[in-house]
């Protein structure tokens, strides 16, 4: 398994870099590898469902991914899958006195015969968290720049304590 982490700060605030970031769509403004992503189904959050097509070490390959996790505001985690790999997401987002810390970290666990050259892949996941967190700071400062201003949907925001996640917890 590879696992990596980075981190890019951000002037932009912590919730409307959240809110773009919880829309997973958005890797396509993002992500140089991204070629796609859509929302299969679901609203954003626990459940929701995305493929995302991306170009890597020199192939296309398509990716389902769900959200796994979601801490509004916070942070949220995607678990993607296709025959040749699972792909862990967590992005998190931390208020600063101006603007926010994302961090991202990525786990890739490759399936049949790619697992015994996960090694030789390293440099190819490295370039592509490398070329995505680029990309994100580029975003992000033209988001900046631009006094985009997204705020959370209103069924992200806290009302009770999680009573609302499941009504059979």
């Amino acid at each position: 398994m590879i696992t990596m982490q980075r981190e890019v700060s951000s002037d932009v605030a912590q919730d409307v870099a959240f809110a773009y970031l919880a829309d997973f769509t958005t890797t396509e403004q993002w992500d140089p590898g991204t070629i796609t992503t859509v929302r299969v189904s679901g609203d954003g959050g626990v459940g929701t469902r995305y493929q995302n097509t991306s170009r890597f070490a020199g192939r296309v390959s398509t990716i389902d991914y769900v959200v796994t996790a979601l801490r509004p505001g916070q942070s949220i985690d995607l678990r993607g899958e296709n025959s040749s790999v699972v792909v862990c997401d967590t992005i998190t987002v931390t208020a600063r006195q101006t603007g926010c810390l994302i961090t991202y970290r990525v786990r890739f666990a490759f399936q049949g015969w790619l697992k015994w050259i996960e090694p030789a892949l390293r440099p190819a996941v490295t370039r592509l968290l490398d070329d995505g967190v680029r990309g994100l700071q580029g975003q992000l400062r033209r988001l900046g720049e631009r006094g985009i201003s997204r705020t959370l949907p209103k069924s992200w925001l806290p009302t009770e304590p999680d009573h609302r996640r499941s009504s059979s917890e």
